[in-house]
């Protein structure tokens, strides 16, 4: 059985494809085709849809957005744990999806139901794994040897206890060098503190008080405008002298229309309309009148109202943007001037911490080295073996220790060191190996790790840089061997390793009014012979091409791995 094995990718505006739906099977999934025809944005799109980073581009021109969809099934406990967490249920086939949109955004749902980006990391955790030529890479960069080797020794739990363990005593050392700041340095911080706390203590804020005062001022700047504008209305209302008003106008319509109410229900209707229009007019005017009564500025209270809002602007432009924002830094001044004055008391206290911190650091730094180098041996050994099948018998690999000063990951440096040839010292594995051996090494440390990593598909990007011939047979081989217990994807130019596969897609692209279509295609028996062949020949398929291709097959399905 396969567990967490990717049953189907969707994609719909990416790049060159329009759209393409791939039915993935257990066992060893091969990709083909030729170059840009969208091999790799198959594998760009399984890595967007993990939640990993992706750029507006991945959108085919000329769309709103892109559209991505995996679906997996048989998936594992981890993954059902991250999924009830997360409330999103633990039922079969789980539906990750992804819309990227042409201005950069993106939109996650897990099952139909919108989700982060960080919930989809999580749970693709142990889903999928991606290698690629940025793995060879890393393996140049001897600082990433002891993730891996880790990895391998089921070290990375208690790792990551240990680094969170290390970071407490670092963050304590912290609180600890703070307090013991010379007396001078610390009396200039305390005064500025405290002058900070009085100046914003004294101005009495109030909050809303900016918006009231900012309110009353433009207020006083108009009171005229506003003044002559209550005057007229009311004067509308009453009427000038001579002149009906708005009130006497309307009752006297009122009365009109009660006398025609009888008549009809229409007349009756309108009449009532107009009977709340009078009172609604009558209570308007005398809330004008009222305001009329009370109207009073007095235009001298403009200079004290504007400097008080120069205090609040002058507080604001020092403290904070808001009112609230000035009372939030009153209390983080607060806060630190207390912990300033008690950290005194504390500091006894604190480093008989540190130092029952570092004591606990020391023991289990000496611990995870012992584990680590007593998996040397049998690292090395299982990494030459895997090498050896892959053609590379000669190879002496080790694993190089030297010990360091405690850090975040232990005591412990770890380095690989190859060598290629016999009689040759092993050395960094970033001064001497190749491209092609680099994808052998890669593949030797995931076969060797094969049981202890959980992760339920397994895709290789190219995992034929530089390698060819039987090497290429044999690498074939071994990832038709790692897909007898999990689902293995691979994108390759080979034909050696292409010939392995227990389910072959071709990656097809044409051209059509203009713009550039991607198909994909599983083949049988016959589409894998041409496909073979077109990749040992090129585009000029011939008898002795399509031969060669059977041959290959041939080989693959009895497991003879000799190049003939």
């Amino acid at each position: 059985m396969f567990e967490r094995m990717l049953s189907e990718l969707y994609i719909e505006n990416v790049a060159v494809i329009e759209q393409a739906r791939v039915a993935f099977l257990p066992g060893l999934n091969v990709l083909t085709g030729e170059t840009g025809a969208g091999k790799s944005i198959l594998i760009d799109s399984i890595n967007a849809i993990q939640g990993n980073r992706t750029t507006k581009d991945i959108v085919r021109s000329g769309c709103d957005k892109a559209v991505i969809w995996a679906s997996f099934e048989q998936f594992g406990p981890e993954v059902g744990d991250a999924l009830v967490e997360y409330g999103y249920g633990d039922e079969e086939p789980l539906i990750i999806q992804r819309e990227i949109q042409a201005d950069g955004g993106s939109r996650y749902r897990i099952n139909q139901r919108p989700a982060s980006a960080l919930a989809v990391r999580e749970i693709c955790a142990s889903l999928i794994n991606i290698h690629g030529q940025h793995d060879n890479q890393e393996l140049l960069n001897a600082d990433r040897h002891i993730y891996v080797f880790d990895r391998y020794t089921s070290l990375t739990e208690e790792v990551r206890e240990f680094s969170g363990l290390f970071r407490e005593a670092e963050a304590l050392k912290k609180r600890i060098n703070s307090i013991k700041v010379d007396d001078a340095q610390k009396q200039r911080q305390m005064d500025l503190l405290r002058y900070q706390a009085d100046e914003i203590q004294k101005a009495n804020l109030i909050i809303g008080e900016d918006e009231e005062l900012s309110a009353r001022r433009d207020a006083i700047r108009n009171f005229e405008f506003i003044r002559d504008s209550l005057n007229s209305a009311g004067h509308a209302f009453s009427g000038e002298e001579g002149e009906k008003g708005l009130i006497e106008a309307s009752y006297g319509v009122m009365n009109l229309l009660e006398g025609i109410a009888k008549f009809k229900d229409e007349y009756k209707s309108v009449h009532g309309l107009m009977n709340e229009a009078y009172y609604t007019l009558t209570d308007i005017s005398e809330r004008i009148n009222a305001a009329l009564v009370s109207f009073e500025y007095d235009t001298s209270q403009i200079h004290e109202t504007e400097e008080r809002l120069d205090v609040i602007f002058r507080l604001k432009r020092k403290y904070g943007e808001s009112i609230e924002d000035i009372f939030g830094f009153l209390k983080s001044v607060i806060d630190e001037l207390e912990s300033i004055e008690s950290g005194e008391l504390m500091l006894d206290e604190m480093e008989e911490e540190y130092s029952r911190l570092l004591t606990r650091i020391e023991s289990v730094a000496g611990a995870l080295s012992l584990k680590r180098q007593g998996a040397f041996k049998r690292f090395e050994d299982e990494i030459k073996s895997e090498l050896a099948y892959l053609n590379m018998e000669n190879a002496d690999f080790r694993v190089v220790w030297t010990k360091t000063e405690i850090g975040a990951l232990g005591s412990d440096r770890i380095e690989f060191y190859l060598s290629t040839n016999k009689g040759e010292s092993p050395r960094p594995l970033s001064r001497i190996a190749s491209g092609g051996e680099l994808s052998r090494i890669m593949l030797a440390i995931k076969n060797t790790m094969a049981e202890k990593d959980d992760i339920g598909t397994l895709i290789f990007d190219e995992i034929d840089t530089g390698i060819s011939g039987n090497s290429a047979f044999r690498i074939g081989n071994k990832l038709k061997q790692s897909a007898g217990s999990r689902q293995t994807i691979c994108v390759t130019h080979s034909a050696q390793i292409a010939s392995f596969a227990d389910n072959h897609f071709l990656i097809s692209k044409d051209v059509r009014s203009g713009r550039t279509y991607t198909s994909v295609q599983i083949l049988n028996y016959e589409g894998r012979k041409h496909e073979l062949a077109r990749i040992i020949s090129g585009d000029s398929i011939t008898e002795i091409s399509l031969k060669n291709a059977d041959e290959l097959l041939r080989r693959a399905n009895t497991g003879e791995l000799e190049e003939k």
